[in-house]
């Protein structure tokens, strides 16, 4: 079956538990004795250069370690922004297809992913998961769109887009800290909050005769950048830049709190059957945003001199579909099973929900219309699984990668704007744009960007 002929069959419909046994079933015993808890951690806009295993001067001792003792996860793939990312990992899909093509803003009230939609939260509680959530939503900004209406039996922390890490209140000073569908007031960083929501649902809040699986996306480092001294102090001398120090201090303090979580599994005696998967929702924001460090309470807008996200040596950061902006530090966890390497195959962060459906044993109804696939054989044992296509389209941009060529356009219709091809295996940080020289190649991926975009305005038509 070509890859078109594999979409459109997709899209009508053809069952997701069929299509993930034919690309590969490469479990492990200990997948195959039980179902494991399934833990998936996000930072929030933490760009490829911004942790201590990349060469950053940035102290990320828990992440190192995943990327030291699990597989590291080279060739990983997100979206360009907040929102988009965290429906994919959902839907198991380009966001696109549930229509999702930007990020959520503050003022939002409307549904983003449909009601009726079979999240990988609600597919996994369907199936004897205990289900929780703890931080940054950005999905929707009111009760009745909040995580608990979406497979979550337990969900904490704020709907987005973001929040002041002291109040939790919105740039518009609304409420939006929540658990399980009623706000709250707490007092503590929000950073220190989520982490100790996580570490709750697994000593206390979940049903301790099932597995479970927990998702942690830290809104760090995120913008406002406010941090205790502490954090910040030990960068004194190291980083010139204001805001660079403050960014390295949110990413630190996060990674303290993964260290933490790690720990509360490891005390709980739970590591050994717990699959731990990190990523970074998007590259890193880079200069000329405005910035809010505490204890200043107000903004400034900062200068192209500021730094914040580092996604070098990649090409561009958040919101590009460069490199920079879209392939992101990731890593998976499980000790005991999984032995450290890294794997240097393509995936992207809707083959999630289709790879954790199958650790599960879990037959994906066919309704789902999953377009991510099973890469555990990649993973636990660096299998090829051939080409691989991924496609992005996100407001007025659109990318597809297949294989090792890489399309970028950038213009509100696809008749205008501008066009990139690059060759990623022989160019990773997209230095030569080739369609001059690769004209055919050049077509093809375009015309490919054209069908694509037609199938979302299909699934839009169609209420899916």
């Amino acid at each position: 079956m070509d890859r078109r002929t594999f979409i459109e069959n997709t899209a009508a419909g053809i069952s997701s538990g069929v299509l993930l046994s034919a690309l590969g079933g490469c479990g492990t015993s200990a997948a195959a004795a039980k179902q494991p808890n399934i833990v998936v951690i996000m930072l929030d806009d933490a760009g490829w250069k911004d942790f201590g295993y990349h060469g950053s001067e940035i102290k990320t001792p828990a992440i190192d370690r995943f990327a030291r003792e699990g597989v590291e996860l080279n060739n990983f793939y997100a979206y360009p922004t907040c929102s988009p990312t965290r429906a994919s990992l959902m839907c198991g899909r380009p966001p696109s297809r549930v229509g999702v093509t930007s990020a959520v803003s503050a003022q939002h009230e409307e549904t983003m992913i449909p009601k009726d939609t079979v999240t990988i939260a609600e597919l996994l509680r369907r199936n004897g998961y205990s289900t929780g959530m703890s931080g940054k939503w950005h999905l929707g900004n009111t009760l009745e769109l909040s995580p608990d209406n979406y497979g979550f039996d337990h969900a904490h922390g704020f709907l987005g887009p973001w929040v002041d890490f002291y109040t939790h209140r919105s740039q518009q000073e609304k409420v939006t800290w929540h658990r399980n569908g009623e706000y709250i007031e707490q007092e503590g960083h929000a950073t220190d909050l989520i982490a100790d929501e996580a570490i709750s649902f697994i000593t206390e809040h979940r049903d301790k005769d099932k597995p479970f699986f927990l998702y942690v996306p830290f809104n760090a480092p995120h913008l406002p950048l406010q941090e205790e001294q502490s954090w910040i102090d030990m960068y004194d001398g190291a980083i010139e830049s204001e805001s660079r120090r403050y960014y390295a201090a949110a990413v630190t303090h996060a990674d303290h709190g993964i260290g933490r979580i790690i720990s509360t599994l490891e005390k709980e005696g739970l590591d050994k059957d717990t699959l731990v998967i990190f990523f970074s929702d998007n590259g890193g924001e880079g200069p000329g945003v405005k910035n809010y460090l505490k204890p200043v309470p107000t903004y400034k807008t900062t200068t192209a001199t500021e730094k914040y996200g580092d996604s070098g040596p990649l090409r561009g950061g958040k919101y590009s579909f460069y490199e920079g902006g879209i392939r992101v530090a990731a890593a998976m966890y499980w000790p005991g099973t999984l032995e450290p390497g890294i794997t240097e195959q393509p995936m992207i962060v809707y083959d999630i929900l289709p790879t954790v459906a199958k650790l599960a044993g879990i037959d994906v109804p066919e309704d789902m219309n999953l377009e991510g696939m099973n890469v555990w054989p990649s993973v636990s044992e660096d299998e090829a699984v051939g080409e691989r296509f991924f496609y992005w389209y996100i407001g007025n941009k659109s990318a597809i990668r297949k294989g090792e060529w890489k399309l970028i356009h950038t213009g509100r219709s696809f008749d205008t704007g501008k066009s990139e091809l690059f060759n990623i295996a022989e160019d990773p940080y997209e230095k030569t744009e080739c369609s001059k020289t690769h004209p055919d190649k050049f077509k093809e991926l375009l015309d490919e960007i054209k069908y694509q975009h037609t199938l979302d305005m299909n699934v839009a038509n169609s209420g899916h």
